[in-house]
């Protein structure tokens, strides 16, 4: 197949660049850059030249596939609302394109939005909760007028080299603060997954068409949060605290809502139906090395 990959030369899309390629799928990678052209075209990969906001060249870029994988989005989180509704027409324009065909469409959204766990490939997004629900619902928008999308869902850490989520933030929080803080007892938990073992299912989930709407990319249903906090602190040299829910408010800020995030989500449909078998290193073990504190 010939796949269209928005975020192409991002931390998780340029691995689904690489998986596809290595599997022998052409891919067309979507980049705003000279530099992410020029990063891309040496994989291998067709350059097209656009962004998440120009929804011409979005539908240009899924109108020359066979297929498409959506996994750009704007990480600002100062804009975060924003950027969300943002991903909410990408996704829109996205399945104008496949309108009319059974191209499948896989967008990307997160095990964050579901109620406390473990959430299955069968729950929906809790109502009125974060704003990233509204990629859900443009992919339920564009199912309905009879796209074949389907929705990858990742946990809070998708780590390996290259990894700027948030477990570097947290990091750079106990850099700055000299502690490295967990809410309470720290036994929320995060789920966690490779980023080679996501690039992986993304194309798993295309070559299967297993026809599940919703897959769960948890290499790891949960790791508990102090358990990260106290990695962290070791590695820094900082001592590792508890932090009252006030307390975290101050200390953590706008991630404080992350930080205290029970995200437990079982995978075991998305395995029994894709035959995936995620074989990277579990997050503790990825994060304890020095390349994550350099």
């Amino acid at each position: 197949m010939r796949v269209f990959v928005t975020g192409a030369t991002g931390f998780v899309g340029s691995a689904v660049v690489q998986e596809l390629l290595g599997a022998g799928h052409p891919v067309i990678g979507l980049v705003r850059s000279d530099a992410g052209a020029k990063a891309l075209a040496a994989t291998g990969a067709e350059v097209h030249r656009g962004d998440v906001q120009d929804l011409e060249s979005l539908k240009r870029g899924a109108a020359a596939a066979d297929a498409v994988i959506h996994t750009a989005f704007i990480h600002d989180f100062s804009k975060f609302k924003e950027s969300c509704e943002i991903d909410r027409l990408a996704i829109t324009a996205l399945g104008e394109a496949c309108a009319g065909s059974s191209r499948p469409l896989i967008v990307t959204s997160g095990t964050g939005l579901l109620p406390p766990g473990p959430a299955t490939e069968d729950d929906a997004p809790l109502p009125g909760g974060m704003p990233r629900v509204a990629t859900e619902e443009a992919a339920a928008a564009v199912a309905e007028r009879g796209v074949n999308v389907s929705v990858m869902r990742l946990p809070p850490s998708v780590h390996g080299d290259g990894d700027h989520g948030f477990v570097p933030m947290l990091i750079g929080m106990a850099r700055e603060k000299g502690v490295s803080a967990y809410i309470g007892e720290g036994r929320n938990h995060w789920g966690a997954v490779h980023r080679l073992d996501a690039a992986r299912l993304y194309r798993l989930a295309l070559e299967k068409n297993a026809g599940l709407r919703r897959y769960h990319a948890t290499a790891e249903e949960g790791v508990p949060f102090k358990e990260i906090a106290t990695v962290i602190g070791k590695r820094l040299g900082v001592p590792v605290v508890s932090k009252s829910p006030e307390e975290a408010k101050a200390h953590f800020t706008w991630f404080a809502h992350f930080a205290a995030m029970d995200c437990l989500a079982s995978s075991a449909k998305t395995r029994a139906a894709t035959g995936w078998t995620p074989s990277g290193p579990g997050l503790i073990e990825d994060i304890d090395r020095p390349e994550y504190f350099r």
